[in-house]
């Protein structure tokens, strides 16, 4: 065959490659119209889930609500005592029960011991010294009294001698008249000698007896200091350990509770026992709220480490003068401080628990209640979504007294009505913009 010559095209070979085109371009269209349809089901049918809730039947209470903390009404503050060098070697553990009388901080008495053992030898001592003393003025004054009567045997005999001018002669009688003026003078000088010796001996004893009493007043003190070196209970309760405010801790922490071997200064208030039998909540009323309580009110307290419990307390006291509570970045809030005491005590209850006190304010019954996110705005009238079947319409409503959570319905609902909690458009958006 010629090379020039094409070779011929088999019977039926376009046939063949027509339809394999046409097949290709029909599963195409079916591919193109499936998607089509997939993201029509999915954009144009998804279904918008809505929060709602049901309109209700029940109470309203509006009501304020504090934070605060469980407070002991009647705390006795345990301190070291006036003593120095004082370090804690016995210490009871915070929240341990101590009954009247049970030893709660001990301290260090080695040093007052050896104190009062030295003043005790320092009292002895002194005692001899006066003894001793007493007897060397014992001899000084008995050759003071012997002194004494010589210088008056002397003078007398002078005397008589001198008595005997008459039968002697002129000169002797002079030397005698001399002699008795020179026993005076002896016997004056032996006076003078004596008064001085009482009054040296008497500043002696006086001496001795200023070292005594002030030793004396010395043991007293180390006794004082010895009987103060153990701290008791003075009533029930449980302990509570303070912060010591001179223990290195670390910066921007709280100071760290005494604990066994710290050095304690005097008047440092180590520990504190609660009286329980008398508790209250001492919380911060927001200035908004503070016209609208009274005193007398009643306050339920709710407390986080007891969450199945509930208190009744009664508001008794409310500051005069606001508080102000720096917030950071230079904002102040105000705030005034108020008390709350609980009408009974409980064992579960610690003092600085974090509580919960709501003041009841108004409470109405059988009203008709709604969320509070339930309701808003519509043309300047108070409106809301109601549910019928699938869609959402607008109803306008009257509405009465509210608080954080709830609203009371006055007219424009019935009982067991559903509504949305939010705008069911805007969650309706919120789904597309997910898919």
């Amino acid at each position: 065959m010629s090379k020039d010559v094409k070779p011929r095209k088999r019977l039926g070979q376009g046939k063949v490659s027509l339809k394999k085109r046409i097949l290709i371009w029909a599963l195409v269209v079916a591919a193109l119209a499936a998607a089509g349809w997939y993201a029509y089901q999915r954009t144009g049918t998804t279904k918008v889930e809505v929060a709602v809730a049901r309109v209700r039947r029940g109470d309203f209470i509006d009501s304020v609500r504090a934070r605060g903390e469980i407070k002991s009404g009647n705390s006795v503050i345990l301190s070291a005592p006036q003593v120095p060098d004082l370090q804690i070697v016995r210490l009871t553990p915070s929240g341990q029960r101590v009954r009247k009388g049970d030893v709660v901080i001990e301290f260090d008495s080695a040093q007052q011991e050896q104190n009062l053992l030295q003043y005790a030898t320092n009292v002895r001592t002194v005692d001899s010294e006066i003894v001793q003393m007493q007897a060397s003025h014992k001899i000084v004054s008995e050759l003071d009294a012997m002194n004494l009567m010589t210088a008056e045997y002397n003078l007398e005999r002078a005397k008589l001698e001198a008595s005997k001018a008459e039968v002697i002669s002129e000169i002797e009688g002079a030397k005698n008249r001399i002699n008795v003026e020179v026993s005076k003078g002896e016997l004056g000088q032996v006076k003078v000698t004596i008064g001085a010796h009482e009054v040296s001996q008497q500043a002696d004893l006086e001496r001795l007896q200023f070292r005594k009493d002030k030793t004396i007043r010395d043991l007293e003190r180390a006794k004082g200091y010895l009987s103060r070196m153990v701290v008791r209970a003075p009533i029930d309760g449980i302990v509570h350990i303070l912060p010591n405010f001179r223990s290195q801790g670390s910066w921007g922490s709280k100071p760290p509770p005494f604990k066994e071997g710290d050095t304690a200064w005097t008047g440092a208030a180590i520990a504190e026992i609660p009286d329980l039998s008398r508790v209250h909540l001492e919380m911060n009323l927001d200035e908004v709220d503070r016209g609208r309580l009274q005193l007398g009110q009643k306050v339920r307290v709710r407390v986080d480490a007891v969450p199945e419990a509930e208190f009744e307390a009664e508001l008794d006291w409310i500051s005069p003068i606001a508080a102000l509570q720096f917030r950071g970045a230079g904002s102040t809030e105000k705030n005034f401080p108020a008390r709350a005491t609980l009408a009974r005590s409980d064992d579960r209850l610690r003092p600085g628990m974090s509580a919960t006190g709501e003041i009841v304010i108004e409470k109405l019954t059988n009203v008709l209640l709604i969320p509070a996110r339930a309701s808003f705005l519509h043309e300047g009238k108070p409106a809301v979504w109601v549910q019928r079947g699938e869609q959402f319409q607008i109803r306008p409503i009257e509405v009465g007294r509210r608080n954080e959570s709830d609203i009371v319905v006055l007219a424009g609902l019935k009982e067991g009505e559903v509504v949305a909690l939010e705008n069911p458009a805007e969650a309706a958006a919120r789904a597309k913009r997910k898919l």
